[in-house]
């Protein structure tokens, strides 16, 4: 079976993403399910990131070879917002604030965008409501602007509330655990794990183990200069954090080391990528 073509499967194969001429995605292979969490761990500028981007459809970035598919669908002939209708999510590790627009509103418009029709008020509310106590949230938080002075755990709360709220079938989170303080930490990784589910997929991007004390993943994977170069169970993220990265880069000896080294997670590109989409979004809700 080809990848990716069984249902609820995001298969990435082999592949090759470049940016102004700079190869950055050099053969990525890697499975999400529906129904299990895979934690993307790695050194700054591995990478990973720039995965993120790539599989939702980043304008900056120029797939060279291999493929992307979910639902028998080949993703990367569609635009971003069909992949998000296709029941592909991706939360950003900078959103952007909204002034003038509503959480409410924006979680309203972008539901409809996504469904195709409206929840009734009622239910609607009661949905928005359910989630934001998910996630130790005042409701008085649905009438704020989005991200319009948040602060970076209300920012991260958001982002998991849109999740919620919109019931993807894979989630890309990209650096959610950045930022946070324990508790927030803790409240954001509470708010992921209620969502998990055998209708949920998540590919978790983080640095470090500790965002997985609390959510224990089915996979890890070690990505290292645009290649994922290990995977295992839930202990080798335990490793990485005694371990550091180091000796499991050392494994794959020259073969990695003469690989050329990768831009940063999340370049100037990227920020503007996700500001501008956001922006868009707000404009339609506004």
């Amino acid at each position: 079976m080809a990848v990716g073509t069984a249902t609820g499967v995001l298969g990435i194969k082999d592949l090759h993403a470049s940016i102004e001429g700079k190869e950055i995605l050099r053969g990525v292979d890697l499975e999400i399910p529906q129904g299990e969490v895979h934690a993307l761990m790695g050194p700054n500028g591995s990478g990973k990131s720039t995965l993120a981007y790539t599989v939702m459809g980043h304008p900056k970035y120029e797939v060279t070879s291999g493929e992307v598919r979910y639902r028998d669908r080949n993703v990367l002939e569609l635009a971003p917002d069909e992949r998000a209708k296709l029941g592909l999510f991706l939360s950003f590790q900078y959103p952007t604030a909204i002034p003038g627009v509503t959480m409410h509103n924006f979680l309203r418009t972008a539901t409809k965008a996504l469904k195709g029709d409206e929840l009734p008020p009622r239910e609607f509310r009661k949905l928005v409501s359910e989630q934001m106590e998910r996630l130790k949230m005042d409701p008085s938080f649905a009438t704020r602007y989005v991200n319009d002075g948040f602060s970076g755990g209300e920012k991260k709360r958001a982002e998991i509330l849109q999740l919620g709220v919109l019931q993807p079938e894979i989630a890309i989170l990209d650096e959610t655990d950045s930022g946070l303080d324990v508790d927030a930490l803790r409240t954001v990784a509470e708010g992921v794990e209620a969502l998990r589910g055998p209708d949920l997929g998540v590919l978790l991007i983080t640095h470090y183990q500790r965002i997985l004390n609390y959510i224990t993943p089915d996979r890890v994977h070690v990505m290292y200069r645009g290649r994922i170069i290990k995977s295992g169970g839930a202990d080798l993220a335990l490793e990485i954090e005694s371990n550091g990265y180091d000796k499991i880069i050392s494994e794959l000896g020259e073969e990695v080391g003469a690989v050329a080294s990768a831009t940063d997670d999340v370049s100037p590109a990227e920020r503007a990528f996700a500001e501008s989409h956001t922006m868009e979004s707000g404009r339609e809700n506004h």
